[in-house]
């Protein structure tokens, strides 16, 4: 197979790059360099950036706003992205709830919601995941009912990320206890400013602030908030989870952290040899390379299917499953090749153990919370067993 771009990708790519070196703002790449937690004006920031060149709803179609590039022009795009160290575009807008809304929403709720997202001045979180219901996402209890033209929505939803700068929330909630647990479930969108909404952050070990719950008291919802039908949620919700599956992959995040991985163990010493020259480290090295290489062939594969007007489909369970590992297993890597040149740069450490004169790898700064929090990532979005329960019946077809 030939795995190289066509010269027009290529000429592609260099203008995105330049974009990257010369018109995105250099603040946010420092920052997010520093192993910084950016805050809503930093991704505003970036958004309104990428908005000006209209690059920011890459994957949506030209009609709704979209860039219309093919998939090879998308991956270019997002290989330069996290080749250049640019934040990530928020995904609960326009990754998430946006192909909702103009897949299953109306033409009124396209005009209410879509250009907000488009333009990074409407934020929005997701509500899925409750205390008991997470990768059993189908028992959640979080309920909505009707009352004339309103829902009164009562519950919790938990692990909200970003929920504390969201303007919008979209929420799956229990709005008939009759059937299957997977019937009775409607698709909500929810102004944050409603009374009766409270945001209870969680600070995760990785000592960042990206997570919290959030809990609903006879919250009054229009019914013309509503996606799609009553009791449909459960089908808006799996069209949805195939594409935030799919945005787990981030292979050039990944070959970026294995290429500073790389350079460290060449400049460290164990001893009478670096470490690049332990042959225990080369292997482990080698290994993680040639995974990279394989989710980057399963997401061009996903992204062509995308690209052709098919949805991701169950087999975005394989990338949950293969990029989330991977993501683990090379920052394991890290923590064993910045060691104690880490540690100082925790962020809650209080004991430094080296002196300011000590020279630190650059890319030691985020090791640790980058390390822990990818403890979470085969948990979140779906755990991973679960995710293998879905290949082995939808596409192995076992039973």
């Amino acid at each position: 197979m030939d795995f190289s771009f066509s010269k027009a990708d290529e000429d592609f790519r260099m203008r995105v790059r330049d974009f990257f070196e010369h018109e995105y703002p250099r603040e946010i790449v420092e920052k997010m360099a520093r192993g910084h937690s950016p805050s809503k004006a930093d991704y505003q920031t970036s958004e309104h950036a990428l908005a000006a060149k209209g690059w920011l709803a890459v994957n949506w179609p030209k009609a709704d706003g979209g860039t219309g590039w093919t998939a090879n022009q998308k991956y270019i795009f997002d290989e330069e992205l996290e080749r250049a160290g640019a934040l990530n575009v928020v995904p609960m807008g326009l990754l998430y709830v946006g192909p909702v809304i103009y897949t299953f929403g109306t033409e009124e709720q396209k005009k209410r919601w879509l250009p907000g997202i488009l333009d990074s001045t409407t934020f929005w979180a997701q509500g899925y995941s409750e205390p008991g219901s997470g990768s059993d996402l189908a028992s959640l209890q979080c309920a909505a009912v009707r009352e004339g033209d309103e829902y009164v929505v009562n519950g919790t939803k938990i692990w909200t990320s970003l929920g504390q700068h969201a303007d919008w929330i979209f929420c799956l909630l229990r709005s008939d206890n009759s059937g299957k647990k997977q019937e009775g479930i409607t698709f909500l969108c929810i102004d944050m400013a409603t009374p009766g909404i409270t945001v209870h952050p969680i600070i995760t070990i990785d000592g960042k602030h990206s997570l919290n719950s959030v809990t609903f008291e006879n919250v009054r919802v229009p019914i013309e908030n509503r996606i799609g039908e009553e009791g449909k949620g459960w089908t808006y919700a799996n069209y949805l989870l195939g594409h935030e599956r799919t945005s787990y992959a981030h292979v050039a995040g990944k070959r970026k952290q294995l290429e500073d991985i790389r350079t460290t163990a060449e400049q460290t010493d164990t001893g009478a040899t670096r470490l690049i020259d332990d042959p225990a480290f080369r292997v482990k090295l080698a290994e993680l390379e040639a995974r990279l290489d394989a989710l980057e062939l399963t997401v061009l594969r996903t992204l062509a299917t995308v690209s052709e007007g098919g949805a991701p489909g169950n087999e975005s369970s394989i990338l949950k499953v293969i990029a989330t590992e991977l993501a683990q297993d090379i920052t394991e890597l890290g923590m064993e090749t910045f060691g104690p040149y880490a540690m100082p740069a925790f962020p809650d450490s209080t004991a430094p153990l080296w002196t300011d004169n000590t020279p630190l790898p650059s890319s030691a700064a985020p090791a640790v919370a980058r390390y822990l929090g990818a403890r979470a990532q085969s948990i979140y979005g779906g755990s991973n067993e679960i995710q293998k329960n879905i290949l082995a019946k939808r596409v192995l077809g076992l039973p």
